[in-house]
């Protein structure tokens, strides 16, 4: 049963990809207007998740899990770094200009964001579910700013939203992967908890809230 959790949310998760055929036959200036207003309740939506749910529940099972959560902030920031995922929502980024290395990152991106919710549902449904919501809540206007850079780099808006939409399967994998791994390995849990929590701390504060006025 918690396998079937697993792949419908991370089935969810992949579908908000294609949010850009909303926007398919509207100009890119309209498309960044939308996003900001996203981002911002992305980060609110990120930083309540991670501070009153995630970090409280790994450390409750685990409290040398909060070394994971140190840890998880420096790991992003270095995937960020090296695999060029960073999400400024900008249509002109300098980190998404290189677009196999922009896809690049959102296939391991996806694929993470998959194990994190699988741990989550191993612990607790209605934990299960709060992960999905920080995730879908930061795919919204990350998926947005991907499709409208896709489209800036010169791709059609059909082959972006594909592009989009294959990439993020990713996600099922990671959530299928994940739930096996994990269901054998339980004690790995308090620490993915503690990763997920430090991955939407660093993506709001460093992510989504710089780009607020």
């Amino acid at each position: 049963m918690i396998l079937l959790y697993i792949v419908f949310s991370t089935i969810i998760v992949s579908l908000v990809s294609l949010i850009g055929i909303v926007f398919i036959n509207k100009k890119l200036e309209e498309l960044q207007k939308v996003s900001f207003y996203l981002v911002s309740f992305s980060a609110g939506a990120l930083i309540t998740g991670s501070f009153l749910h995630l970090i409280p529940e790994a450390l409750e099972k685990k409290f040398t899990a909060i070394y994971s959560i140190i840890f998880g902030i420096f790991f992003f920031f270095i995937l960020e770094t090296f695999l060029k995922w960073r999400h400024c929502h900008e249509l002109e980024c300098e980190q998404h200009t290189f677009v196999p290395v922009n896809l690049l990152g959102d296939f391991f991106h996806n694929f993470i964001d998959g194990v994190f919710i699988a741990s989550s549902y191993l612990v607790d449904f209605n934990l299960g579910v709060i992960t999905t919501l920080g995730v879908i809540f930061h795919e919204v206007p990350q998926e947005l700013g991907d499709y409208g850079v896709l489209i800036y780099a010169g791709l059609s808006p059909k082959k972006a939203l594909n592009l989009n939409f294959i990439v993020s399967l990713t996600s099922i994998l990671g959530g299928i992967l994940g739930f096996f791994f994990l269901e054998k390995f339980k004690f790995f849990i308090p620490y993915i908890l503690g990763l997920t929590a430090g991955n939407f701390l660093y993506l709001s504060l460093t992510d989504l809230v710089p780009e607020l006025p």
